[in-house]
């Protein structure tokens, strides 16, 4: 078994022979003590100065004969600096410089290498590098596209009179860098159009960053959202306390980073969303008036899905393409019952109760065409239905006409009692609405609206 001191030859003879063999392959080495003085320096590096031997340099502080060195630093912080480009004149060179330890691992000095006289041998490197580059770019390019196209204002589906307004302000406000506040029942789609106007504003190569109320303990939501948009859920939940905070950080334009001393400036614009009308809670002493004139230069109204019936068609057909893309399985169908049925429920959670109750009948039914019945079972009935010995009675017939009823009431309403677009609207010709008007009229004439 060898000796300790035959590893310690080794060691020794194996770092004889790396010196010297980065001194044969290399254009030229320099060695300095700790006060950054020239010990050592090739013949080489004697020749590449152009001095007219070791003995010019030797001794010398190594800044004098080459002034911008920096083996000095190399001494001071033990460090190496294992590629690098330093200027010599109007010449480029890469170079190497580690630090010079004795035995208890003491910094005496540094040796430096220069590994090339031209950039060209590390060509190949430097094509790699760029072309990793040149992917990088191309891809957070895609990437941002596709953000885009993902949160364009298109997603807000509807063509209904209510849902074009929102789109109208929503577009208007991505053109402005001021706070918007999104009011509107929960389910609404408040986040889905504050991504479309921050895909649409000049921020849209910025982050969007998505934080509610129980992430402003310390404000530190804004330092990732910097150079973007900062979504503010539920801003009505705000803890009091937090308000004042969160006032001076939108006046200010600067928050104290964790683990900082200092506060950091950031450059966020802020979409506040609020399912609660706040100006109730700023009489009610719940909400700073301050903060909320000031979230609300732009302040948009998102309508509840009920009072956009007309968009309940166009709603189904993307959620139910959604699913089919998503399962990878053909896209199911609404007969004309299943809608009225769906068109005669309030929808209280709007369009996120709307795709959590598709979401159901697809799971539970593999019939292509969903019908009133799928549907009926899927979805909560709004009145108490009648009893009998105690138990609930609930005729299918009855809950289609019920909802057939509601749809054509609906339909009227939204087209200012006009038949032939209310017949457009439920999608049935005018000759059908009649008929049903006749059928489904409760005593006294036509379903009222």
């Amino acid at each position: 078994m060898p000796r300790l001191k035959d590893h310690d030859a080794i060691r020794r003879i194996a770092k004889k022979s790396l010196f010297e063999g980065l001194d044969a392959m290399c254009e030229g080495a320099i060695i300095v003590d700790r006060d950054a003085r020239i010990v050592w320096i090739s013949e080489k590096y004697v020749a590449r100065l152009k001095l007219a031997g070791a003995a010019q340099a030797e001794g010398r502080v190594v800044e004098e004969v080459i002034p911008n060195s920096m083996m000095r630093e190399v001494v001071r912080t033990g460090e190496a600096m294992m590629l690098d480009i330093m200027q010599f004149g109007e010449d480029s060179f890469v170079v190497m410089r580690v630090p010079v330890k004795d035995e208890r691992g003491r910094v005496i000095g540094a040796a430096g290498f220069m590994l090339f006289d031209t950039l060209q041998s590390l060509q190949p490197l430097v094509r790699k590098f760029q072309q990793l580059e040149t992917e990088l770019a191309s891809t957070r390019i895609k990437l941002a596209e596709e953000r885009r196209v993902k949160t364009t204002f298109s997603r807000f589906i509807g063509t209904s009179p209510a849902a074009m307004e929102v789109k109208r302000q929503a577009r208007r406000a991505a053109q402005a860098d001021t706070p918007v506040l999104l009011q509107g029942e929960t389910g609404t789609g408040k986040e889905l159009l504050a991504q479309a106007v921050h895909a649409a504003s000049a921020r849209a190569h910025g982050p969007f960053v998505v934080a509610g109320a129980a992430d402003l303990a310390d404000l530190q939501c804004f330092v990732p959202a910097h150079g973007g948009t900062l979504f503010l859920d539920e801003v009505g939940d705000m803890p009091e306390a937090m308000q004042a905070k969160f006032l001076r950080a939108i006046q200010e334009k600067e928050v104290e980073p964790r683990g900082s001393a200092r506060a950091a400036k950031v450059d966020v614009r802020v979409i506040a969303a609020s399912s609660v009308d706040l100006r109730l809670m700023v009489g009610m002493g719940r909400f700073r008036a301050d903060l909320y004139y000031r979230l609300s230069v732009l302040p948009i109204g998102l309508p509840p899905l009920r009072d956009r019936i007309a968009d309940l068609e166009a709603l189904c057909e993307h959620v139910l393409e959604d699913i089919a893309r998503r399962d990878g399985r053909p896209q199911r169908e609404l007969a004309p019952t299943a809608l009225a049925v769906l068109a005669s429920y309030p929808w209280p959670g709007n369009v996120r109760e709307l795709r959590n109750v598709l979401e159901q009948v697809t799971l539970r039914s593999d019939v292509p065409r969903l019908t009133a019945e799928e549907l009926s079972l899927a979805i909560p009935r709004v009145a108490a239905p009648a009893r009998a010995n105690g138990r609930p009675m609930l005729r299918l017939a009855d809950i289609v006409a019920d909802a057939e009823r509601g749809a054509i009431r609906s339909a009227l309403a939204a087209a200012d009692g006009k038949k032939t677009l209310a017949a457009e609207f439920l999608g049935i010709s005018r000759a059908t609405l009649y008929e049903k008007l006749a059928s489904l009229a409760p005593r006294g004439g036509e379903p009222r609206h």
